[in-house]
């Protein structure tokens, strides 16, 4: 959550950076560099353990339904390639 707070700070502040930029095409390229690159790497980066936990509930749901039914319907599902 913390993470979300400083990333909004550091958008203002390179937002207000950019706008005191001399030329239009300076202040987009500052806010590019410096804001919308760099914390799209780090928010992806930071969030690939909670996609990774996600991924992994799946997979175990779809287990534990596979086993389920299995069970109810007494035949054996082939594993999908």
């Amino acid at each position: 959550m913390y993470l979300y707070l400083v990333a909004i700070a550091w958008v203002y502040v390179v937002l207000l950076m950019a706008m005191t930029e001399i030329s239009f095409i300076a202040g987009v390229m500052t806010f590019f560099f410096y804001c919308a690159f760099p914390l799209s790497v780090i928010l992806y980066v930071m969030g690939s353990p909670l996609r990774k936990r996600k991924r992994q509930a799946a997979e175990k749901a779809k287990r534990l339904g596979d086993a389920e039914a299995e069970s109810q319907t007494g035949k054996v599902n082939a594993p999908e390639p």
